[in-house]
């Protein structure tokens, strides 16, 4: 199966050639694009599912696992739903999710407050606000007295505004919000404690779903033009997006090939007959829940709103949040490797002037052989370089006022200062090589880092010394064992993955057997992996060859090449820094990464 007698290939997670158009140690963290088409259509069709999947069902458990993001679990119909609510400033929504969250050990203030008032409560009602990007979920619940009461929550999806309200329906009073407006941010209207609920302020565009031919005509100016920003302008819940393709879809005719376009789309809207997908269109992602039949580029269709956005969306809020944890580590890490870069340069040029050492050496012995041919005081003395093939003639310089011998001397000093110090740059030169491979392979496991994992790969800096131990942080007497990602083949084995070098480690040298196969992407900085079989199909190694060339510094790339060989022809040279290996008998395989492969592996997550 593997090929014998290879010579053995290094690696380190930071052993890698840049990919084409990246600068090296910067491709941690690439810009994700997610163009905005949260539209009044969108949270239509969103509060349609949630209707039918969640009225009626018991709020059983609230988390909060970022600033600005909610994770409630509701039992409704016989099973466990998992509703987010979001008011990132980036990445605002709402949505049925089954991806998992990493939640702090001491919840925030905000989701002790929606514990204290919603657990236990049943979900009464879930409604849009007109076309209005606004929800109110209705949770009846029992107060301190224990009567029966009515809590609201206000989810406000508007961009960088967004917000997530707890507010008395009755009184109309704000309980708190995750997202507090103070006075100083607002003077229309306050989101505090105490304060009186006060909507939005209100656009008074006509509503879409309720509108007749003859109105359609009288409200739109076809002398203007842009028919597409008209839709937005006088219609509530129409984004851009939504707009132009009705546009499209009328093509260059009659006003009635625009309102037979207009019509259709909200005939759709109104009977509930969603179309939720998505396009990626030269790096941005754009979706919707009507056909966006206008758009070029890859397109995925989705049975339901909530798949549709958690696609979008997935892990994009978590890696934001990883971004604004380890700013300070990537900030750090950043400033090491350039200075190991500007390091090599200098030491480049110490190694270049060091190269004139073995001239000095020539000059010293042809100085002992010669010195009977050379007087005190001489200042050059010239002689046959007998070290050349063709014996050519070289004249060397002398100090007048030093004996022949102290100028031999003197020579001899010379060369093997130069020597030292040409060995020295060139293992100053390697070692920073090794640390800038080290620190790029720590960037690249960021990207990839939920926020616990965050803290391991701090943890590791502190350990190999590039941070200082934070004294606020004591360590535990007892530390746990990492913990790879754990995914399954279609074929129902068991693929491991580490996100951090201590994981890899972990997983590599203590957890997986001898006859597992292990896989790693082909020096460019990454997770290794492992099959946890000695026995699988093609399609078992391609798609664990899928997750590491995913969880890798080449996400973004296309045919990545993957090494794969069986974990004893792996090994970790004595001494050498966490992630670092060296491996032989391997084959390669090309891939392409997936991540739609990768999340259809992650619904077959079990632990070990």
């Amino acid at each position: 199966m593997y090929r014998k007698h290879q010579r053995p290939r290094t690696f380190s997670d930071g052993q890698e050639k840049p990919l084409p158009g990246e600068a090296p140690g910067l491709a941690a963290f690439p810009k994700e694009v997610v163009f905005m088409s949260f539209d009044g259509l969108v949270t239509r069709a969103v509060v349609h599912e949630l209707q039918d999947a969640l009225t009626g069902g018991r709020v059983t458990k609230i988390y909060q696992p970022g600033e600005y993001e909610l994770l409630f679990h509701i039992r409704s119909q016989g099973e466990t739903h998992r509703l987010i609510l979001s008011a990132h400033p980036a990445y605002p929504r709402f949505h049925l999710t089954r991806e998992r969250t990493d939640n702090p050990k001491e919840p925030p203030m905000f989701c002790m407050l929606l514990r204290k008032h919603l657990e236990g409560g049943i979900i009464h009602r879930v409604e849009q606000v007109e076309m209005d990007r606004i929800v109110h979920v209705d949770i009846r619940t029992r107060n301190e007295l224990g009567d029966e009461v009515i809590r609201r929550l206000v989810v406000e999806i508007m961009g960088r505004h967004s917000n997530v309200i707890l507010i008395d329906p009755e009184a109309e009073t704000v309980f708190d919000a995750v997202r507090r407006v103070t006075p100083s941010v607002s003077q229309y209207r306050q989101v505090v404690p105490g304060a009186r609920y006060r909507r939005p302020p209100e656009q008074k565009k006509r509503h879409p779903l309720f509108i007749d031919r003859q109105t359609f005509f009288k409200v739109l100016d076809f002398n203007r033009g842009r028919m597409d920003k008209q839709l937005v302008e006088r219609f509530a819940g129409l984004g851009p997006l939504v707009a132009r393709e009705i546009v499209h879809r009328a093509g260059i005719g009659s006003r009635d090939r625009l309102w037979e376009a207009f019509s259709g789309v909200m005939s759709d809207i109104q009977n509930h007959r969603y179309h939720p997908n998505q396009v990626v269109q030269e790096g941005k992602t754009l979706f919707s829940v009507v056909e966006l039949t206008h758009l070029d580029g890859k397109r995925t269709s989705f049975p339901s709103v909530s798949g549709c956005l958690e696609a979008v969306f997935a892990g994009k809020a978590e890696r934001d949040r990883v971004r604004q944890q380890a700013q300070d580590l990537i900030r750090k890490l950043k400033n090491e490797i350039a200075k190991n870069e500007k390091k090599i340069e200098v030491l480049k040029r110490e190694a270049q002037e060091a190269e004139e050492a073995n001239t000095y050496r020539i000059w010293g012995e042809l100085l002992t052989a010669y010195m009977h041919e050379v007087k005190s005081g001489d200042e050059a003395v010239t002689v046959i370089n007998y070290y050349e093939p063709d014996a050519p003639p070289v004249t060397i310089p002398l100090e007048p006022h030093l004996s022949p011998s102290e100028n031999a001397q003197r020579f001899f000093k010379k060369y093997n200062k130069l020597k030292a110090a040409q060995k020295w740059s060139e293992e100053q030169i390697a070692k920073a090589r090794s640390d800038i491979q080290y620190l790029e392979s720590v960037l690249a496991s960021l990207e990839n880092a939920s926020p616990s994992e965050v803290a391991q790969i701090r943890e590791e800096l502190e350990e190999e010394g590039w941070l200082r131990p934070s004294p606020a942080a004591p360590r535990k007497k007892k530390k746990e064992p990492p913990k790879p990602a754990v995914y399954r083949s279609s074929e129902g084995i068991p693929i491991l993955v580490g996100k951090n070098n201590k994981q890899n480690d972990y997983l590599t040298h203590r957890l997986a057997s001898a006859t597992d196969t292990w896989l790693h992407t082909k020096e460019i900085p990454g997770s290794h992996t492992v099959i946890r079989s000695n026995r699988f199909g093609e399609t078992t190694l391609r798609e664990a060859a899928i997750l590491a060339a995913y969880f890798s510094k080449a996400r973004r790339s296309s045919q990545v090449p993957v090494d794969y060989t069986l974990v004893k022809h792996v090994r970790k040279p004595a001494g050498a820094r966490p992630g670092f290996v060296i491996y032989d008998h391997q084959k390669t395989l090309y891939v392409t990464p997936d991540e739609d492969v990768v999340r259809r592996l992650e619904e077959r997550r079990d632990s070990e």
